[in-house]
């Protein structure tokens, strides 16, 4: 492998930005505006790593501050929004931890049946 290709995507160089968001939803207006600014962000590559965390990689640090400033040119009027960019290294680091869901089983209940009797008879 080419040392200047490789130099290209090392760890340290290579970045990732994470946009962290809470925006109000509770007008329609505001609901199309938060809706705006999730799909702004997958269109420019991002992807959904929690419901208001998308995380994007970057082969450099200057890659990942255009992606920064369109970012910042789509915010929502309203809401909080948080910009942090690390290197590959760092996240790395990260620390993930997948629970499980729990089912609940089906709880089975008795089901009472009434005994009938036919008559043996036929009715006249």
């Amino acid at each position: 492998m080419d040392s200047n290709k490789f130099s290209r995507l090392n760890q340290y160089r290579s970045m990732w930005v994470l946009v962290f968001f809470d925006l109000p939803t509770e007008t329609k207006k505001e609901r199309r505006a938060a809706s705006l600014f999730r799909k702004g962000l997958l269109k420019d590559g991002f992807n959904m790593f929690q419901f208001s965390i998308y995380m994007r990689f970057c082969p450099s640090r200057e890659n990942a501050q255009v992606h920064i400033k369109r970012t910042k040119m789509n915010l929502p009027k309203h809401g909080h929004v948080g910009i942090l960019h690390i290197t590959d290294k760092q996240f790395g680091m990260m620390e993930l931890f997948l629970g499980t869901k729990e089912v609940e089983t089906e709880k089975l209940t008795p089901v009472s049946y009434t005994h009938l009797t036919l008559p043996t008879t036929p009715y006249v």
